[in-house]
């Protein structure tokens, strides 16, 4: 690996600069080496990025490997997703120029090389796709429906990998349901008591859950203060492109989701989670 290369990930595991997504201070970057099995390296004193970057010289292809899937893991970060993405993003932008990058399976970090190509002015140095499923059951679900989640998010992300974009988003936007829905049945005071809580054309009273459209769970959950603006209009979007199920909704909307569909896709499911987290966390 080049010295240059060596150079800015000695940066990063300092956390050099305010946009890092760890600080380590002398102890902190001992205690990163020993969680990446490398507890020989102790810091002496020095100069912190200068003392990394002569340890990293020392490193073999294994041990530089190590300390990559440890900078990579969602582990390290203590589960924090903002930290988690920001961290990928980074260390693939450095070894961008070495012709690899770095993915996550579920939890696990993988190598996975590419083609330099820096002709290409909207080349991707990174993947907004590749990240641990969100924490559904933080929102109280069933832990049967929150499993139920995970494996469409890991079945998803299988299908963002073999290119299978339509089937991806449509297992997207099921995830949305299913996760609104499970909140909805857990909440059922505050989601009835909505003024847009859908009603039943006869007798004037709110419809059971079951009988809810995404769209209508979209607009109570954001009028019960649970997803933010911004959040709703992405989900909308979302609920949009899960309805090409249809063949001939497809066919009239002329919309052919893509891999940057799907990048987006994804941060809609996680900011949702994320949005009603928080929310519910505060009721």
């Amino acid at each position: 690996m080049d010295d240059s290369t060596l150079d800015r990930i000695a940066e990063f595991i300092c956390g050099n600069g305010e946009n890092h997504p760890e600080y380590r201070s002398s102890s902190k970057i001992t205690s990163f080496f020993e969680r990446s099995g490398l507890p020989q390296f102790i810091h002496d004193g020095s100069t912190r990025q200068w003392w990394v970057h002569e340890k990293l010289k020392e490193c073999n292809r294994e041990q530089l490997a190590a300390v990559l899937k440890r900078l990579s893991s969602p582990k390290e970060y203590k589960g924090d997703r903002d930290k988690i993405k920001s961290a990928l993003v980074m260390l693939n932008e450095i070894l961008y120029v070495e012709g690899f990058r770095i993915k996550l399976e579920g939890l696990e970090p993988k190598f996975e090389k590419f083609d330099i190509n820096f002709s290409d002015e909207n080349v991707k140095t990174s993947s907004l796709s590749p990240m641990p499923a969100p924490n559904f059951m933080a929102l109280g679900l069933e832990s049967e429906v929150g499993k139920i989640l995970v494996d469409r998010w890991e079945e998803a992300q299988r299908c963002v990998d073999s290119k299978a974009h339509l089937s991806a988003i449509i297992i997207m936007g099921s995830m949305l349901e299913g996760l609104l829905l499970g909140v909805l049945q857990r909440n059922p005071g505050k989601a009835n008591q909505c003024t847009t809580a859908p009603k039943d054309s006869k007798s004037g009273k709110v419809k059971s859950f079951a009988h809810w459209k995404l769209a209508e769970m979209i607009d109570v959950a954001h009028n019960v203060g649970w997803l933010g603006m911004d959040v709703r209009q992405f989900s909308h979007a979302l609920r949009g492109f899960r309805n090409l199920i249809h063949p001939y909704e497809q066919m009239a909307s002329k919309m052919y989701p893509d891999a940057d569909t799907c990048d987006i896709s994804w941060l809609v499911v996680q900011a949702a989670v994320n949005d009603l987290a928080r929310a519910l966390k505060n009721d």
